[in-house]
């Protein structure tokens, strides 16, 4: 055999080794994550809403629909995902949720895309992009549904946070402010909270230049007194210093110049008017010249929404995963008891809002004023619990429908469906066998009526009707159950 052949049958062999070897190395390593013991877990700062927990959760979204039904916002529904650009232009960069708080990737087709962390910016782009601006203006939209932000979970703060927003846009009127501003309240009150709304004007980029410069001055001779996010804060926007949550930071800020000495005549006299318009309205408020908001698109009239919280024993942190609540007993010095005396102290923020005239612009459509605000759903809900106040009684089931061997069960689930086709609120547990533990089923869920169906009303048609309450029982033919029914309930 020539040597050059030899040579190649030899290469060949080498690589045929090589591939079996690194095909066997995949299969081990195949086998390995294979026979690994898997435990599910929940990622960190997310949750699971339980059924228990649904009560809370339908009765604080059927509120937010009717009362934006009442006050004429149409519901608008925008994707999880969306291009990156549109939170960097929209949000702002020098904003805490788009500098730190992103969950951000280029996905499978080269595209910067992330999971929106608020609704404002969305809901702004459908505007443009439907040609919503050629309709009689101001439009008026909210939203309901999940956000994403990548922080360090707190109660009621979590990674995977839920917000109902309401957002009027194209309209330049004070008496827009005004009115989402009332509508705020109004959702806070019908929920059975206590809202204290606080209020300020950021100006427009006019003013707040001039702004920008008062502040400077005041905090560069304090330079080194800020923490070190806020010395970078002071050459990028010095209004975010006003955000941080250190106690230096805000200790600091107590005595800066108030901005409202520095607005111009038609922001000063913007604010003048909304604040005519709640006292129209017999709406309070408070002036917070501190409120500025974390977001850079805002101008003129900014607000947060707060509720007092009555003296009450609360659990503490209803939310968090016992890693997270030991996380938190390090870094805040709470101690995990199971419940804790609350005082009536610092107001809860659950939620804030103002205007934002250059944002349609800003994401390429015609210039278009706008005013909006959210609420952060999990907090709200979370001081529902914590000042336990009674939701409306949930309708339970009418008719248990209890059945005795296999062709009661057959008879039992074709009588269910008739039932719930006329409009009968009906339970069952067709999986037990036991008649007791049917009727204690029945008993749980406080049903009044009960049906039952055995061996022998199979075969004469029948059914009996049981009382739960006074355990008198009556059999009817199964064709007159419904008007029998109707008679009982």
């Amino acid at each position: 055999m020539p040597r050059k052949k030899n040579k190649k049958i030899i290469k060949r062999k080498k690589e045929a080794i090589k591939k079996k070897k690194a095909v066997s190395v995949k299969d081990k390593e195949l086998r390995a994550i294979k026979n690994e013991k898997y435990v599910a877990h929940l990622l960190r700062g997310m949750r699971d809403i339980l059924p228990a927990d649904q009560t809370y959760w339908d009765f604080v979204n059927n509120r937010a629909k009717s009362i934006a039904a009442a006050y004429g916002f149409e519901r608008i529904e925008t994707p999880i995902l969306e291009d990156y650009n549109l939170f960097e232009r929209g949000t702002g960069m020098t904003s805490e949720v788009v500098e730190k708080q992103m969950y951000d990737f280029i996905d499978k087709g080269g595209e910067h895309v992330c999971c929106r962390p608020e609704g404002t910016p969305g809901a702004v782009r459908a505007y443009i992009e439907h040609g919503m601006f050629n309709l009689p203006q101001p439009i008026k939209f909210y939203y309901c549904g999940p956000m994403f932000r990548h922080e360090k979970p707190q109660a009621g703060r979590l990674r995977q946070l839920h917000q109902f927003g309401v957002e009027v846009v194209g309209s330049e009127k004070p008496i827009i402010d005004a009115q989402v501003i009332i509508f705020s309240r109004a959702f806070c009150e019908n929920l059975g909270l206590d809202p204290v709304i606080e209020i300020n004007s950021i100006g427009c980029p006019t003013c707040r230049k001039v702004y920008r410069r008062k502040l400077n001055e005041y905090f560069k001779f304090r330079r080194k007194q800020l923490c070190p996010d806020c010395q970078r804060r002071l050459e990028t926007n010095p209004l975010r210093i006003l955000d941080c949550k250190g106690k230096e930071c805000q200790e600091l800020s107590k005595k800066i110049p108030q901005i409202i000495d520095y607005l111009c005549p038609d922001c000063h006299n913007h604010l003048t008017r909304v604040l005519e318009y709640l006292d129209e309205a017999e709406t309070p408020y408070e002036l917070n010249h501190r409120i500025v908001r974390g977001l850079d698109y805002y101008t003129r009239t900014v607000f947060e929404v707060f509720v007092r919280r009555p003296k009450v024993e609360s659990q503490l942190e209803p939310f968090l995963s016992s890693a997270e609540q030991e996380d938190l007993e390090e870094t805040q010095g709470l101690k995990a008891s199971p419940l804790a005396p609350t005082q009536e102290g610092p107001r809860l923020a659950i939620g804030g809002g103002g205007r934002y005239d250059n944002l349609v612009e800003t994401l390429g459509g015609k210039p278009a004023p706008s005013c909006g605000m959210a609420f952060g759903l999990d907090r709200i809900i979370e001081e529902l619990k914590i000042q336990n106040i009674k939701l409306p009684k949930v309708h339970g089931p009418q008719v248990f429908i209890a059945q005795l061997g296999d062709m009661a069960r057959q008879k039992a689930l074709k009588i269910f469906e008739v039932l719930r086709k006329d409009g009968f609120r009906v339970a069952e547990n067709f999986s037990k066998d036991s008649l007791r533990a049917q009727l204690e089923s029945a008993h749980r869920l406080g049903t009044k009526l009960c049906l039952i169906i055995g061996h022998q009303e199979v075969l004469n048609n029948t059914v009996i009707i049981r009382d739960m309450l006074s355990g008198s029982q009556e059999v009817v033919d199964q064709d007159k159950i419904a008007k029998e029914l109707h008679k009982k309930i």
